[in-house]
């Protein structure tokens, strides 16, 4: 097996765990959210009967990260109501829902791995030597069959928005 990498600014770095593929089942996973009643833990259980845009991010503090998640949130108002978006970084839940305050990125949901760096793990998106997250994008369906992915090869720059969209909008058909 060979070891899977990124880029960072040209930087070569390794990536742990496994390369998802369309059609695996997507993993399970335990992440930190900040809600109005405090920390709480959230799983797939929170999303059943939905398809799931999980957006990875490696920082929501960084420009193309804010990017990312504004347009995701532009994005899902006018998808079906089924349809969620999930940020998943390694900031902290009191960061990420300031983050959300501050930028009125209130149609997605943001949730942590900082604590186990568990979900980097079973999506294939940790940066050990960082303990950052890659950027990626998965949509999984309301089987929990993943249905999209999309590991961004340089995580300086954007994914490519359109054809996530174009899954989506036929998961909904």
């Amino acid at each position: 097996m060979t070891e899977r990498t990124v880029k960072m600014r040209g930087a070569v770095l390794p990536l742990v765990g496994p390369e998802l593929s369309v059609g695996d089942r997507a993993p399970d996973f335990t992440l930190i959210q900040r809600g109005p009643d405090g920390l709480r833990e959230i799983t797939w259980a929170d999303f059943d009967g939905k398809c799931v845009i999980l957006s990875v991010v490696p920082s929501l503090d960084t420009p193309v990260c804010e990017r990312q998640t504004i347009r995701f949130n532009d994005e899902v108002i006018s998808l079906p109501a089924n349809v969620e978006v999930l940020t998943v970084s390694m900031d902290l839940p009191f960061a990420q829902a300031r983050f959300c305050s501050e930028k009125g990125t209130h149609q997605v949901q943001t949730a942590s791995d900082h604590r186990t760096a568990e979900f980097g793990t079973a999506y294939g998106v940790l940066i050990e030597p960082l303990r950052l997250l890659a950027r990626a994008v998965f949509v999984v369906d309301a089987d929990r069959q993943i249905r999209y992915v999309q590991y961004v090869p340089e995580i300086t720059e954007q994914p490519d928005f359109e054809p996530v969209l174009a899954v989506v909008r036929e998961l909904a058909n």
